[in-house]
């Protein structure tokens, strides 16, 4: 039953995500207004936004216009519910549950607008640096130096790369590490080496594709790349931090 409802929810809180990536950049509100077809601008009926099964029934495509609808959105909601499954699964306590389904609403919509955008709004982390320490300080204040540690270790080592390469990375990429800190504790340093690996790696397939030249002018925005991190983190972090300190020992 909590894995249903997790699922459930997690289809509920993906279409919320798919809001917040569109209209946040664009300055529109989050909770007013009705969703509407990008294209025609017809507002969508309440039984044609259900998720995932709503874009299945239009298969892909506006009642009113016939424009086509991005399956990012239903995808994004699917996804969104698998990881609301896995950390309910994984989580051992009702602190790790809350931190690791609040990291989750906080990185997807930060990937999908640094894709967009390349940007990662401050309206999202801001409100997540105080979430995560709030979390901390209700269900286990004796932790919450950890956070704060991570957090700004974190933030000072990716600022260390912004100002030497200040084209790699931003302002941005550097609070989004400062977030993880928060969120991750120590597993933290995990994140931050999974996202720099699959960046390096993606790059390396770029320059595979275009040549030397070009591929080095392709702009990669890294907070896609920093949010996957934190997912390989959340999930596998302690157990990665766990082998490394006893085989290293």
């Amino acid at each position: 039953m909590p894995f249903a409802l997790a699922a459930l929810g997690g289809l509920v809180i993906g279409s919320f995500l798919n809001v917040v990536a569109y209209r946040l950049p664009r300055g529109e509100s989050l909770v007013s207004g009705r969703s509407r077809c990008p294209s025609c601008g017809t507002h969508i009926k309440p039984y044609d936004n259900v998720p995932v099964v709503g874009w299945l029934l239009l298969r892909g495509h506006c009642r009113h216009c016939g424009a086509r609808i991005s399956p990012r959105y239903p995808i994004v909601e699917l996804v969104s519910a698998v990881l609301a499954v896995a950390v309910v699964l994984r989580g051992h306590s009702g602190r790790e549950i809350a931190l690791g389904l609040t990291l989750v609403v906080v990185l997807v919509p930060v990937a999908l607008i640094d894709l967009d955008h390349r940007i990662i709004p401050n309206r999202i982390t801001l409100p997540a640096a105080v979430a995560a320490v709030a979390i901390g300080l209700v269900t286990a204040p004796g932790r919450v130096p950890e956070q704060l540690i991570a957090g700004a270790a974190a933030a000072a080592f990716l600022l260390v790369f912004v100002l030497a390469y200040p084209r790699g990375m931003g302002m941005g990429d550097v609070k989004l590490a400062g977030v993880l800190g928060l969120f991750l504790g120590r597993s933290v340093g995990v994140a931050i080496l999974a996202g720099v690996l699959s960046a390096t790696l993606v790059g390396a397939v770029v320059i595979a594709r275009v040549g030397v030249e070009r591929g080095r002018k392709t702009a990669l925005p890294f907070g896609p790349f920093l949010a996957l991190g934190g997912l390989v983190a959340l999930f596998a972090g302690a157990a990665i931090v766990h082998w490394y300190v006893h085989t290293s020992l």
